[in-house]
């Protein structure tokens, strides 16, 4: 997606990670050219995606983004910026409109290279102003996809959606895990904490266990029982685009040995939880890897299942 970016107004916003280290986190406000970017391939259910921002303060070691133009362009660390699209509220009701008119239809994945609800957001508020694009310019399906609590702010606006679906990743129920790989991502009990009141507001809610990290099976499919619609589980091998190419080149088999984990950095390690999954939640709920982003939950939850 293009951008023009003016001489940007910049500021150095200092956050805490899940260990108590202030880190900080530059931030510049850019505009966009426009703001829906026409996606395929392993999206193929969308025609589009929506990147509120540049960057993400979670800084996941893992994360595909890294390895993309977007990132290695830009000249930062992965982690330490983020790029505001100050304009992507303008921008997104004028090509809404558009799309619209020309009877197009609109089926929107927001976001798959950034998250929308990190921690610029309690500021700028991009994503809420898109949301309520949306809640008037109505999209065929639109799935917002966060790890972060604060998406709750936001239900208000995603019930009046038509289309919408939300997707709360949660890689792992164990936080000791949690804190050793993504030790700047939102604690697995607050996570847990946004499914329950996201399924109380009546919202259609899908689990992301991606990527899926060390965990026991038996013990995640508890957690999640009651806590969503349904489930997709992914891997590196997978999920990062290049059949794990990606991820070998960010050194996380190494990061794993490190913790001990290095018996999960394996081609089939996710069959024992997908089984698990599918064993106690039916398989019309559990789904694996592209096929699984793609699904909707509203169907699933519409095909009349009892699984509140």
């Amino acid at each position: 997606m293009g951008a023009r970016r003016r001489q940007p107004a910049r500021s150095s916003e200092s956050r805490r990670g899940s260990r108590g280290a202030g880190v900080k986190t530059n931030v510049r406000e850019i505009t966009c050219k426009t703001i829906l970017t026409r996606t395929g391939g392993f999206l193929e259910g969308y025609t589009h995606t929506l990147q509120p921002y540049v960057g993400c303060v979670y800084r996941c070691p893992y994360c595909y983004v890294q390895a993309l133009p977007v990132h290695l362009y830009h000249g930062g660390a992965w982690g330490d910026y983020v790029d505001v699209k100050i304009n992507a509220p303008e921008r997104l009701e004028a090509e809404m409109t558009r799309l619209k008119k020309r009877d197009k239809p609109v089926r929107v994945f927001l976001s798959s290279a950034t998250d929308p609800y990190q921690g610029a957001e309690s500021k700028y508020r991009i994503t809420r102003q898109c949301l309520e694009v949306f809640a008037v310019l109505q999209p065929d399906r639109l799935v917002v996809q966060t790890r972060s609590p604060m998406v709750r702010r936001d239900f208000d606006v995603l019930k009046r959606i038509e289309g919408v679906e939300l997707n709360l990743t949660l890689e792992t129920h164990d936080e000791t895990i949690r804190r050793n790989l993504t030790p700047h991502a939102p604690s697995v009990a607050s996570r847990l904490k946004t499914l329950d009141a996201a399924m109380e507001t009546g919202l259609p809610v899908r689990v992301t266990i991606s990527p899926m990290l060390p965990n026991d099976p038996d013990t995640f499919v508890e957690t999640l029982r009651d806590r969503c619609h349904t489930v997709v589980v992914d891997t590196y091998f997978d999920g990062d685009g290049s059949g794990g190419m990606r991820t070998e080149r960010l050194q996380v088999r190494e990061m794993y040995e490190r913790f001990g984990y290095g018996e999960w950095y394996r081609l089939g390690a996710h069959h024992a939880l997908v089984d698990a999954l599918t064993a106690s939640l039916g398989a019309e709920r559990v789904a694996y890897s592209k096929e699984g982003f793609n699904r909707s939950v509203r169907i699933v939850r519409a095909a009349g299942r009892s699984i509140l």
